[in-house]
């Protein structure tokens, strides 16, 4: 028969051994963490290039100002939803919180399309300007999606995946909505479909690599 002795002695020596766990902030507090890393920026791109050329944009064709306002929600909607699946037990449905600002975002940025049509005297990007737009969304937002998975990865989501697929629409909107700070050209269809483009490489690439990463090991 087993000595008492020795599973209290074995309790007594697991215990000693426990390392006590700190809690994890709420997901909203660090969304705002990130954010405030896109606002740095943000700020650094206007004391560069100023506000003067984006609010005469937008003053001009205020759909622009739509779809900046509607990318800027994307990124703090999606951001939210990313930290809140990597809380045990949250419903998949947190991933539908970023979409009606996406509409907004989709639904006002698609009439560039007819901006050729309706004002031909607008300055538009032709191809060369639209590639380096995504470049741009591209180059901001790798960062971005790195220092987000690497905030979610203590956290072990469940549905890392889908997670990855949310960490890649922030980021790449968070990119879209600092664009507007130094984009010189209304949008058109050709700058648009770089734009789309650019987001889906990035949501896709964080799918297939973030959702790896945020595995639990």
């Amino acid at each position: 028969m087993a000595d008492p002795r020795n599973h209290h002695a074995l309790i007594d020596t697991l215990g000693a051994e426990l390392v006590p766990v700190r809690r994890l902030p709420p997901p909203w507090r660090r969304a705002a963490r990130w954010l405030l890393v896109v606002a740095v920026i943000a700020a650094v791109l206007f004391a560069h290039y100023g506000a003067g050329g984006m609010l005469r944009r937008w003053s001009g064709a205020p759909d622009l100002a739509w779809a900046g306002l509607g990318a800027a929600l994307t990124a703090v909607t999606a951001a939210w939803a990313a930290f809140s699946l990597g809380v045990p037990g949250r419903s998949p449905r947190w991933a539908l919180l970023p979409l009606p600002a996406a509409l907004l975002w989709i639904g006002a940025s698609g009439l560039g399309c007819l901006r050729e049509w309706v004002a031909p005297d607008t300055l538009v990007a032709g191809p060369h300007q639209a590639g380096h737009c995504l470049i741009f969304i591209v180059s901001f937002s790798v960062p971005l999606s790195m220092l987000m998975i690497w905030l979610l990865r203590r956290a072990c989501p469940l549905r890392p995946v889908l997670t990855a697929a949310l960490i890649g629409l922030a980021s790449a909107a968070a990119s879209a909505s600092l664009l507007e700070i130094c984009h010189e050209f209304d949008a058109a269809a050709t700058d648009l479909l770089m734009h789309a483009l650019a987001v889906a490489i990035v949501i896709g690439v964080n799918a297939a690599m973030g959702g790896r990463l945020l595995q639990p090991r």
